[in-house]
């Protein structure tokens, strides 16, 4: 059947007998091609059901249907016609793994951050209603993203009112981990009608959400009541695929592409840095929101279990509960994705910052990420975080130098540090010739003309730059700053020795290390090599890396273009 299907209309068009096997249809395609490309598995496995429904009884895209978050709309994109697409899922310019305007007029947002549909929401049916149009709008939201505050700023909105909003709550009692806190409980307990209903919201539930007619019924149900409700459906992370439904970590939440190289992460030497940590010193303490496994917390949660706190997928409250602990004597260390943390970053600024608190931040996925987009690229941190007064914000080479800096970060007892490393296999330990105040030299020629400054795992390609330089006849000399905020007022003294320095850095130019390096040494040849202040489409990390010029060929020829070397 999917090969006929080339829009919702298709969908409706189908008899209430054929629903069945198009689910069946489904589940076969998306562990075939996902297992393929790599992407989302278990979380659109589990929401095929409802996506069926929604297009049954809904009409996009002159109705609106959102996703939070929108790693769960796989079976969306394959109804409203991109089912040809999916072997070029998450490949450089192919089908991206969440909505996507530029893709399809079915897609409205790109959201990879959780937590904000229902707000999209709430401002979409405020607009149909002053313009005058009879759309409507469906956000389907699962119960990990209800633990983020922005949601029930939202329904406290959308109780509030009497516009046709409708809430289809995908309950599958799970993020990445089992759902943390109260409310997951009064789900689980069935109590949350109440809850629901005292923000003004009607409730249908509790409905099987892979009983397709019974969906679709309910969503009929909703939509004749025109006023806010919620379709509460429980439903099975994985369902339909016992690999996924029997897997106890994430229910396959994320698979990689078949044959994809493996390997030790930068990841895993985090993790096993903070397990040895955590035995030295009983006040180190870690928050995640709703990510124990992906961000390498599992290991220190088994070893240490009262001392891990998922708190949901809140950022927000991760930073100022971090606060509140590090006020009470413990050395909080909160593990992120990097894009995460910039929706904690008045927290950082005004609840640990301003006071001066002992918070140590550890940034998965910093810099380019790859095939998960422009949401997820960590580009910002190391741009943004710098502002912010006292913060000290660290950027290791190699898996040795990140144990070390994490070491370092924890021991700092009178401001917020933070330590950055990408998503990618960790590589060799990149040898330092000797160490200067807080930065090492990596390479020392005599009289060198030019100065590489690599941050971060950019050393391996700095070095190798400055080998393939000297064939032509340049001098180079490598440092890796270490600490990358604020400025050692040493390494910019021996940045003052050389005619050109050029700072290499995985982040976005503006407000880079080269940005205020060149600041710190007006009348001085200064430059950033970095990513462009723009949002980046998904690609592999390698690929991205190399089409801006941060490999070892394109600093090469950069260096020699400011040189005017041919």
């Amino acid at each position: 059947m999917l090969a006929d299907i080339t829009s919702p209309a298709d969908v409706r068009a189908l008899p209430s007998s054929a629903l069945c096997p198009l689910a069946s249809e489904i589940r076969s395609f998306l562990i075939s091609r996902v297992h393929r490309t790599g992407g989302h598995l278990g979380p659109n496995l589990g929401a095929v059901e409802l996506t069926i429904a929604v297009h049954r009884v809904f009409s996009s895209p002159v109705d609106v249907v959102l996703f939070d978050t929108g790693h769960q709309s796989y079976v969306h994109k394959m109804l409203t016609g991109r089912c040809t697409d999916f072997d070029s899922l998450r490949q450089a310019g192919g089908l991206s793994g969440y909505p996507s305007a530029a893709e399809s007029a079915h897609d409205v947002i790109e959201n990879s951050h959780a937590s904000t549909a229902l707000s999209y929401a709430d401002g979409l049916a405020k607009a149909f209603e002053l313009c005058g149009t009879d759309r409507r709008v469906v956000a389907i939201v699962g119960d990990g993203a209800l633990t983020g505050g922005m949601c029930w700023e939202a329904l406290n909105n959308i109780g509030g009112s009497s516009r046709p909003v409708v809430v289809l709550l995908n309950d599958n009692g799970r993020s990445y981990d089992p759902t943390a806190g109260g409310f997951a409980a009064s789900l689980a307990a069935g109590t949350a009608r109440g809850l629901f209903e005292a923000l003004g919201l009607a409730y249908i539930g509790e409905v099987d959400g892979h009983d397709v007619h019974a969906v679709e019924n309910a969503l009929w149900e909703a939509k004749t009541l025109g006023r806010p409700v919620v379709v509460h459906c429980k439903t099975v992370k994985g369902k339909g695929y016992e690999a996924a439904e029997t897997d106890e970590a994430d229910r396959m939440h994320a698979v990689g592409a078949s044959g994809a190289p493996g390997g030790r992460t930068w990841t895993d030497a985090f993790s096993d840095e903070i397990v040895a940590i955590g035995a030295e010193r009983p006040d180190v303490v870690c928050l995640t929101a709703a990510m124990l496994e992906p961000v390498g917390l599992r290991p220190f949660a088994s070893k240490f279990p009262s001392r891990v706190f998922d708190v949901g997928i809140a950022e927000q409250h991760a930073v100022t509960s971090a606060a509140g602990m590090a006020m009470g004597g413990l050395h909080p260390v909160v593990a992120v994705y990097a894009t995460f943390l910039s929706r904690a970053f008045d927290q950082l600024l005004m609840d640990v910052a301003l006071h001066r608190l002992p918070v140590t931040f550890v940034l998965d996925r910093a810099g380019v990420t790859g095939p998960d987009g422009a949401s997820h690229h960590g580009m910002w941190d190391a741009s943004v975080l710098p502002v912010v007064p006292g913060l000290r914000l660290a950027a290791p080479r190699d898996p040795s130098s990140l144990a070390a800096l994490l070491r370092e970060a924890v021991e700092v007892s009178d401001c917020p540090t933070v330590v950055r490393y990408p998503k990618a296999s960790a590589g060799p330990d990149v040898p330092a010739l000797r160490r200067v105040s807080h930065f090492d030299v990596l390479r020392e020629v005599p009289d060198a003309d030019v100065l590489l400054v690599a941050v971060g795992p950019l050393a391996g390609p700095c070095l190798a730059a400055a080998v393939e330089l000297a064939s032509h006849g340049v001098r180079v000399n490598v440092v890796d700053p270490r600490w990358i905020a604020p400025l050692d007022p040493h390494l910019v003294k021996y940045c003052g020795r050389h005619r050109l320095v050029l700072a290499v850095e995985d982040t976005t130019s503006t407000g880079a290390l080269g940005a205020r390096l060149g600041q710190a040494l007006p009348g001085h040849c200064v430059a950033t090599f970095a990513l462009p202040p723009r949002f980046l489409p998904h690609d592999s990390r390698a690929r991205i890396l190399r089409a801006h010029g941060l490999d070892a060929a394109g600093i090469t020829t950069s260096v020699l273009k400011r040189l005017g070397v041919k």
